[in-house]
């Protein structure tokens, strides 16, 4: 229902004032064509993942390849769980032990098995992963002490690393 108000001494509608004026139907106009680009905007970010290649973080499409061994999964920081870790629960349920192969990944699915390789020194390790993280910015992986000892990374503490799947979990 139009509001009506008095302008001039007569009685004038919004619509009415809104034509009269020229600005309002533009502006609605423009307000809408910018809510349909900022929606257009949004639905185009709503991908889980990466495209493979567009960056140093990016994770390749899951299945992107047969050959896990050979394909990259993620590049970027790696680093190792602190003592204080020891003993504590990881998001898999079991005990954390430094001196077993596992590591920590924000979203790769538990169990996965991840060949890590130190892009400094070319060392390898496969480990699996049984606990969620790192939370530190800039790093995909946190590996327990043994894996940091086969890397020869425990003295420079976080080394730039390459993620390569050799296999998920059935």
């Amino acid at each position: 229902m139009a509001r009506s108000f008095e302008m001039d001494n007569a009685m004038v509608t919004d619509a009415t004032t809104d034509n009269m004026l020229g600005r309002a139907p533009a502006a609605r106009r423009f307000i809408r064509m910018v809510s349909l680009l900022v929606v257009a905007a949004l639905a185009g970010c709503a991908t889980t993942r990466a495209p493979h290649g567009a960056g140093d973080h990016s994770p390749a499409p899951t299945g992107a390849t047969q050959d896990h061994s050979s394909a990259i999964y993620e590049r970027g920081d790696a680093g190792y769980y602190a003592a204080r870790f020891d003993g504590r629960t990881t998001a898999s349920g079991e005990t954390y032990d430094p001196h077993e192969l596992t590591a920590a990944h924000r979203t790769l699915p538990l169990g996965t098995r991840v060949r890590v390789v130190d892009l400094d020194n070319h060392k390898h390790v496969t480990v699996r992963i049984n606990d969620r993280g790192p939370f530190v910015s800039g790093r995909v992986i946190d590996l327990s002490n043994a894996a940091a000892r086969k890397l020869k990374m425990r003295h420079d503490g976080v080394v730039p690393v390459t993620l390569q799947i050799v296999s998920e979990p059935h």
